[in-house]
């Protein structure tokens, strides 16, 4: 089956700024879930200055602890894998990611974008969506879609929110119009 979240929200600073906070956004006090972050990889292709990255963010196992009876679902992290193509001259960064936690039972995947706003050019609009399916699990597959519904569009909404506060510690209040 698998459920699907979208998510779309217009931060009201310029792409440059956005994505440098987007860069540095983990890990970070006001989400203890994410311990880690690292780049294990980046390059410059020199025809088109499109910035390659890929970093492995570690988390918090969030599985409620009913479920974490089930053996598989009984370990302390989860890996997920995040790639992003940043093209500088049309100001906007594409991003894939999934977890590699899980595998066999379970699809993470998020695809996201941000890019200058079609409102105002100072602006960035920010446009995600996530897809998680379980398999694998029986009877429980349902239950822990319904888990990772919720999970993924609150952790959406907390992004969102890290990312304002962030943007205005780091820049200052957002652009008016």
């Amino acid at each position: 089956m698998g459920v699907t979240v979208d998510v779309r929200q217009v931060y009201k600073y310029p792409f440059e700024q956005v994505v440098a906070s987007f860069l540095r956004k983990y890990p970070n006090p006001m989400d203890k879930n994410v311990i880690s972050v690292k780049t294990v990889e980046e390059k410059r292709d020199v025809s088109t200055g499109i910035i390659y990255r890929k970093r492995i963010a570690v988390c918090q196992n969030v599985v409620p602890e009913i479920l974490r009876k089930v053996s598989i679902l009984k370990v302390p992290n989860i890996q997920l894998e995040e790639e992003s193509w940043l093209n500088p001259q049309e100001r906007n960064m594409a991003i894939r990611s999934h977890c590699l936690t899980w595998t066999q039972y379970a699809s993470m995947k998020e695809e996201s974008v941000f890019r200058e706003s079609m409102e105002n050019p100072n602006w960035t609009e920010f446009i995600q969506r996530g897809r998680i399916s379980i398999t694998g699990a029986g009877f429980l597959n349902c239950i822990l879609e319904t888990f990772a519904s919720t999970f993924l569009r609150q952790g959406a909404q907390k992004g969102i929110r890290i990312m304002e506060m962030l943007l205005k510690e780091q820049c200052g209040a957002p652009l008016a119009e």
